[in-house]
């Protein structure tokens, strides 16, 4: 990998983002830049009721992850590469699924002003799995702040990224079907990733036919 690089890595909740996150970033000697969705103190109020929480929920990850892509920018993250869980840009994708009306303008409001300055992943990893998969990570996680996440809102999010990702052409993809390919038990597939990480193909999907 060429020092510097910068890649994301993106996908529904309960996928798997932050553990190869970690092992990305200590294989290939980068920066490592998590989500940290434990740190928003108003996430499991908004699991429990979310109309009555859901703007303060994704103001406070907006600025949170405005925050670490400036630490990104000004620090010395990009000399030996940079692996981030999330990508910035992706942020509205939840926002329009929670806000609506007067809501959703002021976060689309505070998001331009704060979109210009993210820097662009040089490629995005995109892990998608099936419903049934993501909830039973989550549950076997065990977070608390998850415990009241409703199947019906996560399959919500899972459709927006299918959407989101069937669509986007900013960067070069590295498409993964979670389910089929274990990237932290099965060295073989985690071997994979890494020559899919190498070629400069627009799009990539694993495992292939």
């Amino acid at each position: 990998m060429r020092a510097g690089r910068y890649i994301a890595i993106e996908g529904p909740i309960g996928v798997g983002k932050s553990t190869l996150a970690g092992r990305l970033a200590a294989d290939l000697e980068a920066g490592l830049l998590d989500e940290a969705p434990d740190e928003n103190p108003f996430l499991g109020d908004f699991y429990d009721h979310p109309a009555a929480h859901a703007l303060s929920a994704q103001l406070f990850f907006l600025l949170q992850r405005a925050r670490q892509v400036d630490s990104l920018r000004q620090s010395d993250l990009f000399g030996g590469g940079c692996i981030a869980d999330f990508m910035f840009d992706k942020d509205p994708l939840f926002a329009r699924l929670t806000l609506s009306g007067p809501e959703l303008a002021l976060y689309e409001d505070i998001y331009v002003r704060l979109a210009w300055q993210a820097p662009r992943p040089d490629c995005v990893i995109v892990l998608d799995a099936s419903l049934d998969t993501l909830m039973a990570r989550i549950a076997k996680r065990g977070r608390p702040v998850e415990a009241n996440l409703e199947r019906d809102y996560l399959a919500r999010v899972v459709a927006a990224y299918r959407e989101h990702f069937a669509t986007y052409h900013d960067t070069p993809i590295v498409r993964v079907d979670a389910e089929a390919m274990d990237l932290v038990g099965n060295d073989a597939d985690y071997r994979a990733l890494l020559s899919a990480l190498r070629r400069p193909e627009a799009v990539q999907s694993l495992p292939r036919a």
